[in-house]
């Protein structure tokens, strides 16, 4: 019985609330700038992913433009490959699933 109690537990899925950087070749500073934008998107729009990226999207194109486009993808369950410009990538979780990836791309 102690068994499969030690198990199920073991298989307990773990659920983060805080940010989890997977992928980024940013600068500290711009990391750190970036995924305060993403959280507090996030937190805005819990129920809708479209305009979390939107919010996101428009606040890096105003703060770190530059001539080229940001794209952000908002999401859970999503792969992805893409070109982009370097140190301008952010893969990241939030909220246990939730996904965010934003790069800039000319």
């Amino acid at each position: 019985m102690a068994e499969v109690k030690e198990e199920s537990e073991s298989n307990k899925r773990v659920i983060y609330t805080y940010p989890m950087v997977k992928q980024t070749d940013m600068a500290d500073f711009m990391k750190n700038e970036v995924m305060e934008m993403c959280v507090n998107a996030c937190e805005k729009h819990t129920t809708n992913n479209e305009k979390a990226a939107r919010m996101i999207k428009e606040i890096l194109d105003k703060k770190f433009g530059g001539g080229a486009a940001w794209h952000v993808v908002v999401g859970e369950g999503f792969g992805f490959e893409i070109s982009y410009e370097l140190k301008s990538l952010m893969y990241m979780f939030f909220a246990g699933n939730l996904a965010v990836c934003a790069w800039k791309c000319s």
